[in-house]
């Protein structure tokens, strides 16, 4: 794992400079990315990569004098679905859950109260969701969940259709590889990976991988290789269009969570009673 020291890592401090950040009210984020497989154009450590470089290129556009702090990432995560390819890593949902409740919640304790949980793992998402509720209700913080997955794309980026159905080791991670770590892509494994949700949506069906109505699925549902998409449409351009973009979104979203009154942030109130 390569972690830039561009970034203000939590784990480089000592205990007053925590503390110093802590009343500053400093913003603190949680990388959480995956080590699993993207078929054999692309590395394990996609998800990692994309996460960091993305982090890395938006603290600079962060307005000056914004205290943040930044956690040691959270991988493995969340990938049963990608656990029939050799070298996937991954936690169990619940394990994967208190342990992510439980490194908030040390947070809490230092006495941080704005948390973003930055997600670059399809697989994450409901483990996030739930753990920032958990967080909300039981630390009374304010907990971010933004997914990478979710920020809208450069207008024209890419197909609409790439953009549906390219879910894993398409052309959009492929573009972001080839200019964050293209020493780690392997070109001539780059081909068209058609996912099954082309072809059903090619007959009107409504049920698809993802949407309004998806089926839970195992990656080699989708492919037998286990990435879906059409990476042959990336380029280190694009990929370098698309970093710009997403930085900039996420930039956006940490200052969002440092201006954000925690004022409203009530206490929960207790269950009502319904005896007569």
């Amino acid at each position: 794992m390569n972690l830039t020291p561009a970034l203000p890592w939590w784990q480089d401090l000592t205990p007053s400079r925590i503390a110093a950040l802590a009343r500053a009210d400093a913003v603190v984020l949680l990388p959480l990315a995956a080590i699993e497989q993207h078929g054999e154009h692309l590395p394990l450590s996609t998800d990692l990569d994309i996460a960091l470089g993305l982090l890395e290129a938006a603290v600079p556009k962060l307005r000056p004098g914004l205290p943040l702090c930044v956690l040691p990432p959270f991988v493995p995560g969340c990938s049963l679905e990608h656990s029939g390819f050799a070298g996937t890593l991954a936690l169990g949902a619940s394990t994967a859950l208190a342990s992510l409740v439980e490194i908030g919640a040390g947070v809490a304790r230092a006495g941080v109260r704005r948390l973003v949980l930055f997600n670059t793992h399809g697989g994450n998402k409901a483990l996030v969701d739930l753990a920032a509720l958990e967080l909300r209700a039981a630390q009374r913080m304010l907990v971010v969940r933004a997914h990478s997955f979710r920020f809208p794309p450069p207008p024209d980026a890419l197909p609409a259709e790439e953009l549906r159905h390219g879910l894993h080791g398409g052309a959009l991670e492929t573009a972001l590889m080839l200019h964050l770590a293209p020493h780690k892509v392997r070109r001539e494994a780059i081909d068209r990976f058609e996912s099954i949700g082309v072809r059903m949506a090619a007959e009107g069906r409504v049920l698809g991988p993802e949407g309004e109505a998806g089926f839970a699925w195992m990656a080699q549902d989708l492919h037998p290789s286990g990435a879906c998409g059409d990476p042959r449409l990336a380029d280190a351009a694009l990929g370098e269009r698309l970093v710009e973009h997403f930085a900039t979104r996420l930039a956006r979203i940490i200052e969002d969570a440092r201006d954000f009154d925690l004022e409203g942030l009530v206490e929960r109130s207790p269950p009502p009673d319904h005896r007569g």
